[in-house]
């Protein structure tokens, strides 16, 4: 049995699309909604699924299993995400809420396998038979991975193609799909960095935020928040800074998560660097991530206009800069 290497995943930089000069430099994926995910096959017969934070989610998707033998006795790691997928075939992230969380729950993980199924979109391959893939260029992991065939009801290989970005943003938004990534495909696999090399291009502006306090609600939200203060750390200290509240954007139902939740992680000290300037806040440490829609960024690096989207159980406070 091959030991494998623990890898982190290549993380994609927010951006627009490349210059038309140099669209054909890049290779264009389609973004997916999910919980983005390294495979290991140690080429044994079992499978390990970890997630961006390293976590062990394998019991939680049990369908996956069967990727164990597809390369029969190849160790292999892959890079890719989980989905669950709408009648139309596109990724929702809502439904796949439902899967998180329950690697401590198999037997709950299997009954929802059935009601809600997961798919494994594999775009990477950083490890194979023998030998680590992240000093190739882009180009040839990407011929390695789709010569594996790696296409069954549970899991696939997506369509990349050269070129053709704006057609490929466009087409993504036609079908309501969230975006595009755009990789360079001279680029070498970089574990654990934000690289410039992919860009991934959303159709809507979006932020992962950490929860750091709230403001109570009044009239029919009494006991429940009204808004969230949000937070992303420092680059150069790891600090929490403040960049904004959000008090649009939810369901009385989510309202009501968030309140246990925010109760659950309740504290007595300011975990931002700087005190914001809201009179009420009540303080949790901060443990929550969350994702959040806003129009722009102001010069004071505060998310103007933003809309609640979801919870984020998949990703850690460290992960969000």
């Amino acid at each position: 049995m091959a030991t494998l290497p623990r890898t982190e995943p290549m993380l994609a930089t927010p951006g627009g699309l490349p210059p038309a000069a140099s669209d054909d430099l890049f290779a264009y994926e389609v973004k997916q909604d999910g919980q983005r995910t390294m495979a290991y096959l140690p080429g044994d017969g079992t499978l390990s699924l970890r997630s961006r934070s390293g976590a062990d989610i394998t019991p939680a998707y049990p369908e996956l299993t069967g990727l164990a033998t597809a390369l029969g006795a190849r160790p292999a790691v892959l890079d890719g995400e989980i989905v669950a997928l709408d009648g139309e075939g596109r990724s929702d992230f809502e439904r796949l809420q439902a899967r998180m969380g329950l690697a401590g729950s198999p037997d709950r993980a299997a009954r929802m396998a059935r009601s809600v199924p997961a798919h494994l979109m594999l775009f990477d391959i950083v490890f194979l038979d023998d030998r680590a893939l992240t000093g190739l260029p882009y180009t040839e992991r990407r011929a390695t991975l789709e010569s594996l065939d790696l296409d069954e009801a549970a899991w696939s290989t997506p369509a990349a193609v050269v070129g053709h970005g704006a057609q490929a943003l466009e087409m993504t938004r036609t079908a309501g799909l969230e975006g595009v990534l755009a990789k360079r495909l001279t680029s070498h696999y970089r574990p654990g960095v934000r690289s410039r090399a992919w860009i991934k291009i959303r159709h809507v502006r979006t932020a992962d935020i950490v929860v750091g306090g709230w403001l109570p609600g009044h009239g029919h939200l009494t006991g429940l928040p009204g808004a969230l203060l949000m937070g992303q750390r420092h680059a150069e200290d790891g600090g929490l800074r403040y960049v904004g509240s959000v008090g649009t954007g939810w369901s009385t139902t989510e309202r009501t998560t968030l309140a246990s939740l925010l109760h659950t992680v309740a504290s007595d000290t300011c975990p931002f660097t700087e005190r914001p300037p809201v009179a009420g806040a009540r303080w949790v440490r901060p443990r929550l991530v969350g994702e959040v829609r806003y129009a722009t960024l102001t010069r004071t690096g505060r998310l103007r206009h933003p809309s609640w989207h979801r919870l984020r159980p998949d990703l850690t406070p460290e992960d969000i800069g």
